[in-house]
């Protein structure tokens, strides 16, 4: 398969004016899974497809997925971000926003470059993905000052702002690769149910993870008063009162929080609806072509589960 960290470290960014183009081959060059543009890549090959032909909309992806980290920090005043200072604390936040406009640009710029028979399914795909990334990013910044958000509200957002990334990237690649319409549903659904139980582990890796293997500050939704799976399943629990904010310092709220959720069992809550929605991923995929790259994609589902990072 494409080596895509390969394929990403060929992009150029040394360009005038590089208060522009820096902070962008900074971002790229910290890494990542890199798990959108090898969903698209495992898609390809797993209909017979050739993953030259799908290897600009997984790098225009990749792109995408960091402009929208870039906002993303700003709004949430992030610090660390894969274990380095954000754009918007490196540099400042009119850089971070504008950098994060020309990423935008960039990844449509990659996609123009997907075969010509293929483009124009391929940019509709792509655009109603990018809507519904910001239909969740704004549900996300509303829940902040709602107390009445319920568990299926939350898990609509999270559709939107982390799901809909991952099953379109998978559905791109069917569909370049000439899967038929139920196909590229069907691999689109495991994609929707991977990014539900990577959302929810990431919220758990915000409480309980450790941060210098997470690449993040721990406690930062909690910070943020962001409604996560594990606030929400202890509000559920009849905490809401006690999750209030309160004049503390975060370090303080931080530890009041985490002592609910640890009395409440909230971390096992959460445990289980990540294995629920891997376990419905992987049941995704046993209507599809049965190979190398479907295991693959089921030993996929299982270490994100299991990820740390």
């Amino acid at each position: 398969m494409i080596d895509v960290n390969a394929e990403i470290g060929k992009l150029d960014w040394s360009r005038e004016p590089q208060g522009l183009y820096e902070p962008i081959g900074y971002t790229l060059a910290a890494g990542g899974k890199r798990v959108r543009p090898q969903l698209a890549l495992l898609a390809t090959k797993l209909f017979g497809g050739n993953e030259e032909d799908v290897l600009p909309a997984a790098l225009a992806l990749e792109v995408f997925h960091n402009f929208t980290l870039l906002h993303d920090d700003v709004m949430d005043k992030a610090q660390v971000r894969r274990g380095r200072p954000t754009v918007h604390v490196k540099w400042n936040a009119n850089t971070a926003i504008l950098s994060g406009d020309q990423m935008m640009i960039e990844a449509y710029k990659l996609l123009s470059q997907v075969p010509e028979n293929k483009l124009a399914t391929t940019l509709r795909l792509f655009n109603q993905m990018a809507t519904e990334i910001c239909e969740g990013q704004q549900y996300d910044v509303d829940f902040e000052s709602r107390t009445d958000v319920t568990i299926p509200e939350y898990m609509e957002m999270i559709r939107l702002k982390t799901s809909v990334l991952l099953a379109t990237a998978l559905k791109i690649g069917a569909y370049i690769a000439g899967a038929t319409e139920e196909q590229q549903e069907q691999i689109y659904n495991y994609g929707i149910h991977l990014g539900l139980a990577f959302q929810i582990q990431d919220d758990m890796l915000d409480c309980y993870g450790d941060q210098a293997t997470f690449g993040k500050a721990i406690g930062g939704d909690i910070a943020e008063n962001k409604k996560t799976y594990l606030w929400l399943t202890a509000a559920q629990k009849g905490a809401i009162d006690e999750l209030a904010m309160r004049e503390e310092s975060m370090t303080q709220r931080f530890e009041r929080i985490l002592a609910i959720y640890d009395r409440l069992g909230v971390k096992a809550a959460a445990q289980e609806a990540i294995r629920l929605q891997t376990n419905q991923a992987i049941n995704c995929l046993d209507a599809l072509p049965q190979n190398q790259y479907t295991d693959q994609l089921r030993a996929m589902a299982h270490k994100l589960e299991e990820r740390t990072k």
